[in-house]
């Protein structure tokens, strides 16, 4: 399997040519935003996907969503490289604190549930 992050760099660096004429904090803001126009986007898949739109009805499938929340986390990624040279540090750290965090938790439950099985 290939590194998930060589494709977010190159991404995050076309980005950063491509709007090399605008300040750093700018750019940085921008990208920030696009976060939640994608997240927008999974929401209008939803509501497609569900019909609750009683204008449009049905106009996605389940795996609109799936394809929107790929964008997103993609987004997101990128958003992170663009704010860090460090960013495939910066994640994994981030994801290994989430992870010890909520595994105590899930040990504790899962042995509690042992000790009631007979």
């Amino acid at each position: 399997m290939h590194d998930i992050w060589d494709p977010i760099e190159r991404l995050a660096a076309r980005l950063e040519d491509h709007h090399s004429d605008l300040p750093v904090e700018q750019r940085r803001l921008f990208q920030i935003l696009k976060i939640t126009e994608e997240a927008g986007e999974v929401a209008e898949a939803v509501f497609g996907a569900t019909g609750r739109n009683p204008r449009k009805g049905r106009t996605h499938t389940w795996e609109d969503v799936e394809s929107e929340v790929c964008d997103v986390i993609i987004t997101a990624m990128v958003t992170l490289a663009r704010l860090t040279p460090e960013a495939r540090t910066t994640f994994a750290a981030h994801l290994e604190r989430i992870a010890e965090r909520d595994w105590p938790r899930r040990t504790v439950a899962a042995s509690r549930e042992e000790e009631r099985t007979p």
